[in-house]
């Protein structure tokens, strides 16, 4: 979620490549807020499927993993620095969905068995080579995967990576013990993980299961591997993982970079890591700056003093490009800023009794006039998606927009019973219409925000707008966040399916958290039969086209019931020093080639 985990324009070729692999087989306006002075970087020495798929348009993805190098020995201290301006609120992948954090998992937790290049090809990682029927990684009947591991994967204290760390992992993931984000697909589609030996995983579906590559042991649902040997012991004597100190401080990782402080509300710094099995990285440190803001952000980059920028507003571009000290990249990632609308009739996590009516919820998306604020907000530089999917092969064209027609949204209320009342808010059965509108802290959200609760006010509904830190925004059901528990009506935010793979769980009935379930990241709280049927069968579905039909099914079903609603369609925009080199960003995981980054001294 840009926030949750990714819109390109990249990924046919790498889902084709996918789905064929299983195949071949038989598979307001908020005040803007001052630039605030950020903390340099520190100076200090680092530490000793058969389908019937279009043809792919990007060249076959690799099989087998890169040979290990030896990065050039550096000279001084090379610090890549990148500005975040939302603060992860873990740093563990049991305990967080957030883009974010999820990003800094290609630094020191850089376990995914595949990971996916700048061209969102897939690559094979610690698996040795991609499993196919052919190399017998995928049984005939497309439900038992097996994974080949590299056999020179050490965690950072000398203990070998095995296949143990998934099987332990797993099995934290479904203990009931453990409050985690959310267990899906390994609570309801695989059947067992297993460890025959420690180079050799098993993974055992229930039934054949499309979108493995993105969604086992993979960055981009954040389900990589954490340290048995130091978290196991923790489990037997708590009895939990929820309260371990690796959680926020993970001395103990796998990667390129290793974890060395985190200074809550300044910076996160990451130091080289001499062992990583492709060689030492080139730059001897990664140095993530927090700041508040947007505008922070832009002071930083515009003094010179980060050498990536993420998450760049698409308003921020024209003045960025000015500088000709940076470039920009624009990274197609499957992200889409969106409203969700809680559907919960539980007393402790309802939303307004409104929205229950697809026409309401029809009704204040029609008051607002989305391609204005893309326009005033955003530059035009984007516009609103017709639905989650949009850029991939399994968009639906056929999807008609929302138009922006107040005349029309206050005739639906009308209609729905919800008339103007003596001070023009409308109510219905003496239940006033207003919503509460959270989001986080960032500035284009809030001067959305801003222009949103006017546009409602011109058709009678009345806004109570909540805004969150992002570390507390994404928090999770089990650590109180307020979009998992249900403290909104309409929330924003920006998410993605498991790209570039288009499968996603935010809507099954099962993932609902609760207190008798805690993890979930269907933060709506719904649940819709016919919907969630669907999401089942395209989950099997390895036949590239019968799968595209499945989703346009499901999304006309969102479209007509109005489940979500794009506000703008959400690339990556990242700025890169031009001091910087070797950094390629990757929509599925963005990170993924940080040993190769290097700095201009």
């Amino acid at each position: 979620m840009k926030g949750v985990f990714t819109q390109r324009t990249i990924f046919v070729g790498l889902i084709v490549v996918g789905v064929a692999l299983l195949i071949a087989c038989t598979p307001a306006a908020a005040p803007t807020v001052a630039p605030t002075a950020v903390p340099p970087p520190p100076t200090q020495a680092p530490a000793a499927q058969p389908t019937s798929a279009p043809a792919p348009t990007t060249a076959p993805a690799p099989t087998t993993a890169p040979a290990p190098t030896t990065a050039p020995p550096t000279t001084g201290n090379k610090v890549v620095t990148i500005t975040y301006t939302q603060e992860p609120n873990n740093l563990s992948p049991l305990y967080t969905n957030q883009w974010f954090t999820a990003n800094l998992f290609d630094l020191y937790l850089d376990n995914a068995l595949i990971t996916f290049n700048d061209k969102n090809e897939a690559l094979p990682w610690i698996a040795k080579e991609i499993p196919t029927i052919e190399n017998g990684g995928i049984s005939a009947d497309g439900k038992v995967i097996t994974f080949k591991l590299r056999n020179d994967v050490k965690w950072s204290d000398g203990t070998p990576f095995t296949a143990d760390d998934y099987v332990f992992t797993y099995q934290m993931i479904l203990s009931d013990k453990n409050t985690v984000t959310s267990r899906d697909p390994f609570d309801t589609k695989v059947a067992k993980v297993e460890a025959p030996d420690p180079n050799t995983l098993v993974v055992t579906f229930n039934e054949p299961f499309a979108p493995w590559m993105t969604s086992i042991f993979s960055r981009v649902n954040a389900t990589v591997a954490i340290p048995k040997h130091i978290l196991e012991p923790i489990f037997k004597k708590d009895g939990t993982l929820d309260n371990a100190e690796w959680n926020r401080a993970p001395n103990v990782g796998v990667g390129p970079f290793l974890f060395k402080e985190w200074e809550t509300g300044s910076h996160l710094t990451f130091q080289a890591n001499p062992d990583f099995w492709l060689g030492k990285p080139k730059s001897d440190q990664v140095f993530i700056r927090v700041v508040p803001d947007d505008a922070a952000q832009l002071a930083a980059i515009k003094a010179g003093d980060t050498d990536v920028g993420v998450f760049i507003s698409p308003s921020d571009v024209p003045d960025l490009e000015k500088l000709g000290t940076v470039n920009i990249a624009k990274v197609q990632s499957g992200y889409k800023e969106g409203w969700y609308f809680n559907l919960s009739t539980e007393e402790a996590t309802k939303g307004h009794p409104a929205l229950q009516d697809a026409n309401v919820r029809r009704a204040v998306v029609m008051a607002v006039d989305r391609d204005k604020i893309d326009k005033e907000l955003l530059y035009g530089l984007t516009k609103p998606a017709l639905t989650l999917w949009d850029g991939m092969p399994q968009a639906d064209s056929t999807i008609k927009p929302i138009p922006y027609d107040p005349e029309g949204a206050k005739k639906l209320l009308d209609d729905a019973g919800w008339k103007a009342g003596a001070d023009g808010i409308r109510e219905k059965g003496g239940v006033k219409l207003k919503l509460r509108y959270v989001t986080t802290t960032r500035e284009v959200r809030e001067n959305t925000q801003a222009i949103v609760q006017q546009q409602w006010k011109e058709i009678g509904v009345d806004t109570e707008l909540v805004n969150h830190p992002s570390d507390v925004f994404f928090n999770s059901y089990g650590d109180k966040g307020p979009v998992a528990t249900g403290q909104y009506d309409i929330a924003e935010w920006s998410n993605s399916p498991n790209f570039p793979d288009p499968d996603t769980s935010a809507w099954l009935c099962s993932e609902i958290p609760s207190e008798k379930n805690p993890p979930g990241n269907n933060w709506q709280f719904f649940c819709d039969k016919e919907l969630d049927g669907l999401f089942q069968e395209q989950a099997k579905t390895v036949d590239a086209k019968a799968r595209t039909e499945i989703f346009h099914k499901i999304q006309k079903i969102i479209a007509d019931q109005v489940y979500w609603v794009s506000i703008w369609d959400d690339p990556d925009l990242w700025t890169i020093s031009k001091k910087a080199s070797n950094i390629k960003f990757s929509g599925a995981t963005p990170f993924w080639n940080s040993y190769e980054w290097d700095k201009t001294q």
